[in-house]
């Protein structure tokens, strides 16, 4: 498999000079608390290891009004990143990608098309289910996957890591 276009080898070089990314975790849940937030912790030493920082944590419940107002504070704040799980699915409580896809202003259709496809190498046609996205808001990247472990895993590990710097670089260059 090619690692990439000329271009975009360039963009990840160029990339490579954005240093420390400012990333906020956004943990979407009505049972989880700080203590039992598997994802938020090991998101938190996955960003360790590559050298970044998380600049951010809340923990919310599925509230629209909720995760309208984190998002306009975190938009606010020095996080380029922001990382949310949880409240993707369709049940009548999964309102988190409601109010994150209306109000992005540039939209990564790919990330939550690959990340179905990559979903669905593990969990089969259950990973349709998934309203995973991730675009650009207010000069913040936003990631929303769903809030199960192994979904916040596969989207770090496959998707969002190997082009962390080239992310944040692209959004502010």
């Amino acid at each position: 498999m090619s690692t990439g276009s000329q271009s975009t080898n360039e963009h990840r070089e160029k990339a490579k000079s954005v240093g420390v990314i400012g990333i906020a975790i956004v943990t979407v849940s009505d049972t989880r608390t700080e203590q039992t937030d598997s994802n938020a912790k090991w998101l938190r030493e996955r960003i360790g290891e590559l050298g970044h920082a998380v600049t951010a944590y809340r923990l919310i419940k599925d509230e629209p009004a909720q995760v309208a107002a984190v998002l306009e504070e975190l938009a606010g704040s020095e996080a380029r990143i922001l990382l949310w799980n949880g409240g993707t699915g369709i049940a009548p409580r999964d309102t988190t990608y409601d109010v994150l896809s209306a109000r992005l202003e540039k939209t990564l259709p790919g990330f939550g098309e690959i990340f179905r496809m990559l979903s669905f190498e593990v969990v089969g046609a259950a990973a349709m289910l998934s309203r995973a996205t991730a675009g650009v808001y207010k000069g913040k990247l936003v990631v929303s996957t769903p809030g199960s472990p192994n979904a916040v895993q596969l989207a770090w590990t496959r998707l969002l890591a190997p082009e962390l710097e080239h992310l944040a670089w692209e959004v502010i260059r």
